[in-house]
């Protein structure tokens, strides 16, 4: 990994964020239980560091079973209080508490015969503005009519900026600044 290319800013903090940022971060994701993974890292990320949420994510992982949907919607009020006492991971109730009805809201999704990629893809292509995003952006038109969608489906912990970061991570939208390597990549 070059650590002379230009990146985002952002990514300039340490190895890890770096190494995100190189390989993952705005790379078009369209398998709908990493898709969900994604969206449920984000919304921990809320208020913090995603520093913090990278060095976490092993943890996330083994805590919330693999982030297999149908596992977690089965977490019952004992697997929070011992998810509340897990020190590996982002302790906040609401959030552990909106995975667990968003895996729900999830399977219900499938259920129905729609995938969660599929949507989350169309809903934001839909919304798009056609050229590329200001990086500075905090929400955009695209992400706040994909939080209303989502919410309308029984998702919660999803608002419209949580939602943009997680397009920009999942590379529904080119987030990287013009200047950045990745730019032109992740187009």
């Amino acid at each position: 990994m070059d650590s002379h290319k230009h990146r985002c800013k952002w990514a300039c903090g340490n190895m890890i964020l770096r190494a995100y940022h190189d390989a993952e971060w705005g790379v078009p994701i369209k398998d709908a239980r990493i898709l969900w993974e994604m969206l449920v890292l984000e919304s921990f990320q809320a208020g913090l560091s995603w520093n913090t949420v990278l060095q976490k994510r092993e943890n996330f992982r083994r805590a919330f079973a693999g982030f297999d949907p149908e596992k977690v919607a089965q977490f019952t009020e004992q697997d929070v209080q011992r998810l509340m006492q897990d020190a590996g991971i982002i302790r906040a109730r609401l959030k552990i508490e909106a995975t667990v009805k968003n895996a729900h809201v999830y399977l219900q999704m499938q259920a129905k015969g729609e995938d969660f990629a599929s949507f989350a893809w169309d809903v934001a292509q839909q919304n798009s503005v056609k050229t590329k995003q200001p990086h500075a952006l905090a929400q955009t038109r695209a992400s706040q009519v994909l939080s209303k969608e989502l919410k309308k489906r029984g998702f919660c912990f999803v608002g419209p900026v949580i939602v943009y970061a997680w397009m920009q991570a999942a590379g529904m939208v080119n987030g990287h600044e013009p200047e950045c390597f990745r730019y032109y990549a992740c187009d």
